[in-house]
């Protein structure tokens, strides 16, 4: 079991250097930097995190697949897994169909997108050789001149029940949004398939007990998910239930659970969970 933190969207880019420096002398696994339209790139974050750590593993999640031509995604993941062996997970998604029409990027089948980038860059970073003219993608006798020895494993971010169907199919990971609980995580695992398959949930984090900030919470991930607010599960109010969810999505199956602490002021949130957790 693996414990991660989300770098915030709304946190100063630039804080994001002392940020993953307290984490990397804390008792968590991952860092985790995300990539939404108009706040900051994934790449770029993910570069910088890793460049200023030692031993954290850095999660990109989500690099959008209409945002990104998977030949340029293999070589930005190639790059930084010959620079920083072992320590990147790459998370490929969608991309948010609103957003993704606000920069002429909605794609027609976004299925055969997604499922064309993850081959196609699973088998770049492997040091192979690419043609396809799929419905999607495109590429003529594409390499990567320096592959890495070891290729990152590359995850979908996904939550839809052919999407779930596909990671399992292509991806070596699934990634699922803050919001799911232990019942959207056993059916996700049905549908996903067995073998080895890496299942990362993300969960907000938010130790206070402040009602509207957890409605408010609750109301976004709500919308994002088609589901009632009453049945967003979320990592908040003390240290010890904090603690108590983010076990909770451990025992239901995920392997890892990134939490997402709400705030200005993140770390000191996740200090008391760590305090709980060990």
């Amino acid at each position: 079991m693996r414990l991660g933190v989300m770098f915030d969207r709304a946190l100063p880019p630039e804080s994001l250097i002392p940020f993953c420096r307290h984490l990397d002398a804390a008792e968590v696994d991952d860092v985790w930097v995300v990539e939404d339209l108009g706040w900051t790139g994934s790449v770029s974050s993910a570069a910088t995190a890793l460049a200023v750590t030692e031993r954290l593993r850095v999660g990109i999640g989500i690099a959008p697949a209409p945002l990104r031509n998977p030949a340029l995604l293999a070589m930005e993941f190639g790059n930084l897994a010959r620079l920083h062996p072992h320590r990147l997970a790459a998370g490929i998604g969608h991309g948010v169909q609103d957003w993704m029409r606000q920069v002429g990027a909605l794609p027609s089948s976004p299925l055969a997108l997604l499922e064309e980038t993850v081959v196609t860059v699973r088998a770049l970073l492997r040091g192979e050789t690419v043609t396809l003219q799929g419905r999607a993608v495109h590429l003529d006798g594409v390499s990567l001149v320096h592959p890495p020895a070891v290729p990152p494993p590359v995850l979908a971010g996904v939550v839809r029940p052919r999407s779930l169907e596909l990671s399992g199919r292509v991806a070596q990971g699934t990634i699922l949004p803050e919001g799911v609980g232990d019942a959207q995580i056993g059916e996700a695992r049905k549908l996903i398939g067995g073998g080895d398959h890496e299942l990362v949930v993300f969960t907000h984090l938010y130790i206070g007990e402040d009602a509207a900030t957890v409605a408010s919470l609750a109301a976004d991930s709500a919308e994002f998910l088609r589901v009632d607010p009453g049945e967003v599960v979320m990592a908040t109010g003390s240290p010890e239930a904090a603690a108590d969810q983010v076990r909770s999505l451990w025992e239901a199956g995920a392997d890892t659970v990134v939490v997402r602490p709400f705030g200005p002021d993140p770390l000191p949130q996740v200090d008391l969970l760590l305090a709980e957790l060990h």
